[in-house]
């Protein structure tokens, strides 16, 4: 079957001119075969008018999270709240209206460490809910959760819990879990446990709708950035048995965390190696194990990403705090990057503090691929604060900057200044620093942390405003704001650059899969809060069309 979809402006070129675009492109079952004018195009089986609209190429999430988001969805909102009164009533209100037959324990997201001046106390979360449920909170950036007393004791944790490597449980004078688990101890003890709480057909439906969500704002392919087995397998059993609703592209790096000895730490890089070999480019090209992922740091908001100079302030006072050092001694970590890249697998840097981005550059630099060998395009994920020698080192090294616009949103960033100074605020998010010296640049949203709307997170990398409080004139940074012609580029071809997809997807060419979105939009980045998703189309398949109504 030939389907022409024509009356279109086509973004199938770098150099983009939305006055001089091609205007259709012609699919025969998942493939393009056509690009360029009506007059010049092949006979077609079927036609479709796009009424004029925008045609490009299916957004790639560069760095998401799949099981999280999905749960996400249905989780109790702090988004919106500035106080700890706030925050509690909300979850107060919330609590009323979910049953505990159906809702056993209160999931809540969207906290930051500066809505509640640094404070996370089990204490103030312990009258909340009439049932006295466990009540779990993500903070925005993941890298923490607070929870009730009834969760700390629903996760097992008290006084004898040790610490685990790399992460850290708030204790009182005594010893006593206070109810802030951080870094590893987020990602290793509440991560798994709320995932072994909630059934497989649950979490099943949880992927399901992230799956939904991501098509219905144009996405054809997302980057997962934590993956453990309980995501792996959930998603594996959903593609086997459920295959029309796993509309995705899905390249995965395989989470590697802090442990008690070298042997335990190389152990998990192996398991990531023998998945790949099943699930890998050649054999499951759309559902693989693409690499590892390395959490060097922590984030800015609750001063633990690690930077060259102490913090100018702390979360709570305005006295100078040290920066706490990357959660990765550089041997071990050496050791990890190695042996991933010996296997031929990708490495992923989370890396936000300038002292943690330099870290995960000299560590890459240590597997520079050889004079005229492929380059496994490693990565850095984040790149929040950086010294302006890390971009030329970026491109030079061949490393892409995965970044996250709408982590640079000006409503997030209030506590910056007084946390980094302004000096240091003036670095932040460098992001056409990175495309000007010829790094590959890809964006994805890292939600749940974020919302997942690519046309969000395209407003704020080209204005560098805020898509949070659009009438807020704020900017942050605006010299470093990337083009819209950039900006869309490495929101899908240079996000399939950076997963070995590029020679399928992320472009609109002859030859390439028919992943593409239709959208209602004004070719003007301050505009592009008004776009919308008309269609999006995977393989040639139309999986998500806008309601009539």
């Amino acid at each position: 079957m030939r389907t022409l979809y024509h009356n279109a402006s086509v973004f199938s070129r770098t150099e983009y001119d939305s006055k001089d675009a091609d205007t259709c492109l012609l699919v025969e079952d998942e493939s393009i075969i056509y690009v360029g004018s009506e007059q010049d195009a092949p006979a077609s089986d079927k036609q479709v008018n796009l009424a004029g609209r925008r045609v490009l190429p299916g957004f790639i999430d560069g760095h998401m999270h799949l099981l999280l988001f999905g749960s996400s969805l249905s989780k109790i909102s702090l988004a919106g709240c500035t106080s700890l009164s706030e925050i509690q009533s909300t979850i107060r209100d919330a609590a009323t209206s979910r049953s505990p037959t159906t809702y056993p324990r209160l999931f809540c997201s969207g906290w930051m460490h500066s809505m509640t001046d640094g404070q996370a106390l089990a204490s103030d979360l312990d009258d909340l809910d009439p049932h006295g449920r466990p009540i779990f909170i993500d903070a925005k950036d993941l890298h923490s959760a607070w929870c009730n007393t009834a969760a700390l004791t629903d996760l097992g944790i008290d006084k004898s819990t040790p610490t685990p490597a790399g992460g850290d449980i708030a204790r009182d004078n005594d010893g006593n879990p206070t109810g802030l688990l951080s870094e590893s101890a987020a990602v290793t003890i509440v991560w798994p446990h709320v995932a072994r709480v909630a059934t497989t057909n649950e979490k099943k439906e949880y992927v399901k709708d992230a799956i939904r969500a991501y098509n219905a704002a144009g996405y054809t392919g997302m980057v997962e950035m934590a993956t453990d087995e309980n995501i792996f397998e959930t998603a594996r059993q959903l593609r086997e048995q459920e295959p029309e609703s796993f509309s995705i592209r899905l390249a995965m790096h395989w989470l590697i965390t802090p442990a008690a000895s070298e042997e335990e730490v190389l152990a998990q890089v192996d398991r990531a190696i023998e998945l790949h070999e099943k699930y890998n480019k050649e054999t499951s090209s759309d559902f693989r194990i693409a690499g590892i992922k390395v959490i060097c740091d922590g984030v800015v908001d609750a001063c633990t990403a690690a930077l060259l100079e102490p913090y100018t302030a702390g979360l709570s006072n305005t006295a100078s705090t040290a920066s706490p050092a990357p959660l990765w001694e550089e041997g071990i970590l050496r050791k990890v990057v190695q042996r991933a890249d010996g296997a031929r697998l990708q490495v992923a840097l989370h890396a936000i503090g300038d002292a943690a981005v330099a870290l995960a550059i000299n560590t890459l630099e240590t597997v520079e691929p050889r004079p005229g060998s492929q380059s496994r395009r490693h990565r850095i994920e984040h790149l929040e604060l950086t010294s302006p020698s890390d971009a030329s080192r970026l491109a030079s090294l061949g490393i892409t900057a995965s970044i996250q616009p709408v982590h640079a949103d000006p409503a997030i960033l209030r506590a910056w200044p007084r946390l980094l100074g302004p000096e240091r605020v003036r670095r932040a998010f460098a992001y056409r620093e990175f495309a000007e010296a010829g790094a590959n640049v890809a964006i994805g949203t890292d939600a749940p942390t974020a919302p997942h709307s690519a046309l969000r997170n395209l407003y704020t990398a080209t204005t560098r405003r805020s898509a949070r409080e659009p009438e807020c004139q704020e900017t942050v940074n605006e010299g470093f704001k990337l083009s819209l012609v950039q900006a869309i580029s490495a929101a899908t071809r240079n996000a399939a650059y950076s997963c070995f997809a590029d020679d399928v997807t992320g472009a609109l060419e002859v030859g390439k899969k028919a992943d593409f979105v239709v959208l209602d939009m004004q070719w003007n980045e301050n505009k592009l809060l008004e776009a919308r998703v008309v269609k999006t189309y995977f393989q040639g398949r139309c999986v998500f069309a806008e309601s009539e109504s």
